[in-house]
């Protein structure tokens, strides 16, 4: 592991500090790219405008005459956190802004994992036009479903795909679906700024265009118009667990958002999957999004059904909230069980690949025939943070009659495209990749099992030619030395109150310390007892077992920790330098 210092420009810095932002705020968003307190305003006015969307203005059209017709609508939402916010985005903003309700007017339906595989098929159309829909709206996937719209077509419905996935590559060249609304920051044409926008949030937007084509038809008056940002907590919630980055549009939907969970105004779904994740609304973070409500949607969606998950967030029933999300906290902690007895056997494998005298290969493809479909991503995940390496992790396919087939996730690290890297592999070996799709962060594909060595060998291939050694060595950027007289817990809070995530990194601080000592807690935590510049201060590296030298730099976070009504700063640990 190599610790290194974020730069901080000291002019944006000293502007910043210039114009009342606290001094360690402002080295913090001077090194993240701010330059001027107005880049901190997360006023709603300053959002960027529905119109700036290609295709959101046809796509409210299409949904004003659809409701004015008392047309049926279904939403095909997609299995993660993103598409299940989505979909509860959608189905309370079509009920705010007037849509009839019930199930034969405005539903939705989510493909299996497993049965269906991902986004709208023709399957999925047949099944949409089987409820009686006249129009399919899909959230969070869509614009890589060419047979899949074209088949909804066919039937008679009209289609307004909503996405942030990047288009289908056919021969190299971009395409996208024939005949249907589409609305994508991410398609050709389209000026709206904030490509990093989440599925969740381009949803959110086309109810914005929406309201605004029913003021157009005199439908609402601007004193009369639904305040659809009761939405914001789950656009939030979305665009955080998706880990899209944070850019302005992003920060400011999440701060608003925020703000409204603090303020206990949120879907009783949200309050109960606050509950049973004992996290507090009025203190929620960034983090709580990421790392406790998210989880436990997307667990739905890997071992079960995401429409609990939907249901939970799209009722107003809190007595029903609350069963269902303690039924996702069930399923979550399955889910927990499965990923460390997988995580366990993927790292096992990965560690086959190479002698302990000589470094990992550049990229990793695992698979095991007992691995569980719904966790081979957050597997991936773990293996890629461990070994700092583009990892694939391939389960068999689930579904009757692609009993051949493997489906695999994959995740990577900075420098290497893995959406790119597949597209690759497609053109030097025809007819291996049987689908594939995703982002440069994190994709996916299914391959046939006599085809996984020729995959392999390919991925390998590409990584070697686009890594080199500067890439695969393991880097964490940190924020320097912390002066001990931030070390308080009123500036613990202050910190966790910000906005950090994806690409607006949380603040992590580096400097040399002194081990006093040093014990295991539940045989897989290091608490620490330390001297930070000269005071004591206690720390905890989480999943980390091995022991410190007395003298070591190391990066970590400011957490505050509570011992019988006292609240004491201790640091958690992210790395080592030694």
């Amino acid at each position: 592991m190599k610790i290194i210092t974020r730069d901080v420009p000291p002019r944006a810095a000293w502007a910043l500090e210039q114009s009342g932002v606290h001094p360690l705020l402002a080295r913090l968003f001077a090194a993240r790219g701010i330059t001027a307190k107005e880049q901190l305003d997360d006023a709603l006015a300053l959002l960027l405008p529905p119109s700036s969307m290609r295709g959101a203005a046809e796509a409210a059209c299409a949904l004003a005459d659809a409701m004015a017709a008392n047309q049926a609508i279904c939403i095909v939402a997609d299995y993660d956190c993103d598409g299940a916010t989505a979909c509860a985005v959608g189905l309370r903003g079509l009920r705010l802004l007037g849509a009839p309700m019930g199930f034969d007017r405005v539903n939705y339906l989510v493909p299996d994992r497993v049965t269906d595989g991902y986004g709208l098929t023709p399957s999925i159309a047949k099944r949409v036009k089987a409820q009686g829909a006249d129009v399919l709206v899909t959230v969070d996937n869509g614009i890589a479903s060419l047979d899949g719209v074209r088949a909804a077509r066919e039937l008679g419905l009209q289609v307004i795909v909503t996405d942030h996935h990047l288009p289908a590559l056919q021969r190299g060249e971009v395409v996208v679906p024939d005949d249907c609304v589409i609305v994508n920051p991410n398609q050709p044409g389209c000026d709206f700024e904030s490509k990093s926008i989440a599925g969740v949030g381009v949803m959110f937007y086309v109810l914005l265009a929406l309201r605004a084509e029913l003021r157009e038809r005199g439908v609402f008056t601007a004193q009369t118009q639904p305040k659809i940002d009761a939405l914001l907590p789950l656009v939030a919630l979305g665009t955080v667990a998706d880990v899209v980055k944070l850019d302005a549009n992003n920060r400011r939907l999440v701060a608003q958002g925020l703000k409204r969970v603090r303020a206990g105004a949120m879907p009783p779904g949200m309050a109960a999957l606050f509950n049973v994740a004992a996290r507090r609304p009025e203190a929620a973070t960034s983090f709580d999004f990421g790392f406790a409500l998210g989880p436990r949607l997307n667990a739905a969606g890997r071992l079960a059904d995401m429409t609990l998950g939907i249901e939970c967030l799209s009722t107003d029933d809190a007595l029903c909230a609350d069963e269902l999300a303690r039924t996702l906290d069930g399923i979550n902690r399955e889910r927990k069980a499965i990923e460390g007895d997988m995580r366990d056997q993927a790292l096992m494998l990965a560690e086959g690949m190479f002698d302990e005298s000589e470094d990992p290969p550049p990229a990793l493809i695992v698979f095991d025939p007992d691995f569980h479909e719904g966790v081979v991503g957050i597997v991936a995940s773990r293996l890629k943070d461990k070994m700092h390496r583009p990892t694939f992790v391939f389960a068999a396919s689930g579904a009757e009659g692609k009993e051949n087939e493997l489906k695999g996730s994959g995740r990577s690290i900075p420098g290497f495209h893995l959406r790119d890297a597949l597209d690759l592999v497609a053109k030097r070996h025809p007819g291996v990749l049987l689908r594939f799709g995703g982002h440069a962060m994190a994709a996916g594909c299914t391959i046939d099992e006599e085809h996984l060595e020729t995959f392999e060998a390919a991925l390998q291939l590409v990584a070697h030619e686009w890594l080199d050694a500067a890439t695969l060595q393991r880097r964490l950027e940190a924020d320097g030395v912390l002066d001990k007289q931030y070390r308080r817990t009123d500036l613990v809070d202050t910190l966790h109150k910000e906005v950090w995530g994806q690409g607006f990194a949380p603040p992590v601080f580096c400097e040399e310390v002194q081990i006093v000592s040093q014990r295991l807690v539940g045989e897989k935590h290091l608490a620490l007892k330390m001297k930070h510049q000269g005071e004591p201060v206690d720390g905890i590296w989480f999943g980390h077992t091995e022991p410190l030298p007395e003298r070591v730099k190391l990066a970590f976070r400011l957490d505050a920790d509570e011992w019988q009504g006292q609240r004491r700063v201790r640091f958690l640990i992210e790395a080592a330098e030694y």
